[in-house]
């Protein structure tokens, strides 16, 4: 059985955060685990609270889990502060754990900050690094790279920048807010790899979480990057079109049980 660990943020409504990872999870037929790093009050609205844990917490929910279950795939999305970025990044270049998946939660949908701002340097310098992709949105890719990313152009021009500046082994920029079609587009250092789909007119919430949860464990299986993010990319894609309509009263929930 193979096994990903979330490093996230706690969704108590279920739609995002560590509750999306696992069911993303199992429906992977991967064995997930989870270390939280902030508590949220939030639903499909919006987030209206937030308290995060304190690093050294977070460290014994790391070293627990390490000790005891081996660690195929990490995806690591909500971090919250700087000490919790610190930390995980010593715990990975401790543990030496591979097939590391990161989406920077910064912002979220509804304008809420969730990362210190002293905290975004930090991150650039000390855990991007260490990650197999990273997969901002363009708010997130904006904030990273320093430049406006509003377009497909602008898109490529900042996944360089990234791949280059911060040493991550791959980035994937989502244009989930793109004009028209819904673009992403993934570099590895060498070329552009474009994923294109037809935009599903749905508010939906913890597609972010999904994606970057899926991809980690396609990883963890054994897939290829590129395949790895084709699938996750579908996975999502199907969870969107088939989402709950009938459960919140803002952006809706994926469906997290379609096939991959």
């Amino acid at each position: 059985m193979k096994t990903v660990l979330s490093i996230a943020g706690s969704d108590p409504s279920g739609g995002a955060g560590i509750q999306a990872d696992l069911k993303t999870f199992c429906a992977y037929r991967v064995y997930g685990m989870a270390a939280i790093t902030s508590l949220t009050a939030q639903n499909t609205v919006g987030v209206q609270d937030v308290s995060h844990v304190p690093s050294a917490f977070l460290v014994k929910q790391l070293k627990s889990i390490h000790e005891d279950i081996r660690i195929d795939a990490v995806k690591i999305g909500m971090l919250g502060t700087l000490e919790n970025v610190i930390a995980v990044s010593q715990f990975i270049e401790e543990t030496k754990v591979a097939n590391i998946v990161l989406d920077p939660v910064l912002i979220s949908g509804s304008g809420e900050p969730l990362l210190e701002e002293e905290a975004v340097q930090i991150l650039k310098d000390t855990l991007i690094n260490l990650c197999t992709i990273i997969t901002p949105n363009l708010l997130e890719a904006s904030i990273l790279s320093g430049m406006k990313v509003t377009d497909i152009s602008s898109m490529k021009e900042a996944a360089t920048a990234l791949f280059s500046k911060t040493g991550s082994k791959s980035v994937l920029i989502k244009g989930g807010h793109l004009e028209g079609k819904a673009v992403d587009i993934l570099f590895d250092g060498i070329k552009f790899e474009t994923y294109e789909a037809t935009r599903v007119q749905k508010l939906s919430h913890g597609t972010g979480c999904t994606l970057s949860a899926a991809i980690a464990a396609g990883l963890a299986r054994g897939l290829e990057l590129k395949e790895a993010v084709s699938k996750a990319k579908g996975y999502v894609l199907n969870g969107i079109k088939s989402g709950f309509d009938d459960i919140g009263k803002g952006n809706h929930p994926l469906n997290h049980f379609v096939p991959i």
